[in-house]
Order: structure tokens, then C-alpha cells, then sequence
């Protein structure tokens, strides 16, 4: 680039999170609003907790929750909060947050596989 030139930047995109939690609920669980209000008092904006703005706006569709942020917000921040949630209503032994083979901005909720492990000790 040349000196004196200018480059206007766009509008940055807001990146999404999908949250799948179809398991868990469908087997009653969890509680799929009460894990949107946990998000909702948990999810930290400029060091404050609770305050979401209109930066970070939380949705949800049947079984899944999406978080959609206009400034910055980590995937990893995400998978963190789930967890602590799982934690806190003690069904972190039978759940884990993995993330989806098709599209890597969605996270699901999945139950370890038991069986295999019985197996394996077996042998």
C-alpha cells in the first residue's frame, strides 16, 4: 500500500455457537432453560458477568442453544461453561462436551460409552 491511502474496514461478522443438548434432554436430564439462564449470568463481557449487552445475544431452538457474538468470544469459553454447568448439576460422570464432525462451530452433549470401557477392563 501507499502512504495516504486509507483502508475502510466492514462491519466485523458475528461469529455463532450451537450448543446441541437433544440427548440429555430428551431423556430428561437436563434442563435445557435453566442451562440458558446459567449462560446467560455466566458469560463474562469486558470482565463483568451478567452484563451480555447487545454484544453477545443467547437464543434457543427446541433442544439447541445458540450464542452469537458481535466482539470477540472463544469456542473454548463456551465448552468451559458447559462444563461447569454439567458440574454443577452432577451429570459431568455421564455427559461430555464434544465437538461436531460436520460443523466445527457446534458443540453436542454426548454420553460416554460405558460399554466399551467394561469391555476393555474385562480383557
Amino acid at each position: 500500500m501507499s502512504r495516504g491511502t486509507t483502508v475502510t474496514k466492514g462491519k466485523k461478522k458475528a461469529s455463532t455457537f450451537t450448543i446441541d443438548c437433544s440427548k440429555p434432554v430428551e431423556d430428561k436430564i437436563m434442563d435445557i432453560t435453566s442451562f440458558e439462564k446459567f449462560l446467560q449470568d455466566r458469560i463474562k463481557v469486558g470482565g463483568k458477568t451478567g452484563v451480555l449487552g447487545d454484544t453477545i445475544t443467547i437464543s434457543r431452538e427446541k433442544n439447541k442453544i445458540s450464542v452469537t457474538a458481535e466482539s470477540a468470544f472463544s469456542k473454548r469459553y463456551l465448552k468451559y461453561l458447559t462444563k461447569k454447568y454439567l458440574k454443577k448439576h452432577n451429570v459431568r460422570d455421564w455427559l461430555r462436551v464434544i465437538a461436531s464432525n460436520k460443523d466445527r462451530s457446534v458443540y453436542e452433549l454426548r454420553y460416554f460409552n460405558i460399554a466399551e470401557n467394561e469391555a476393555e477392563e474385562e480383557d
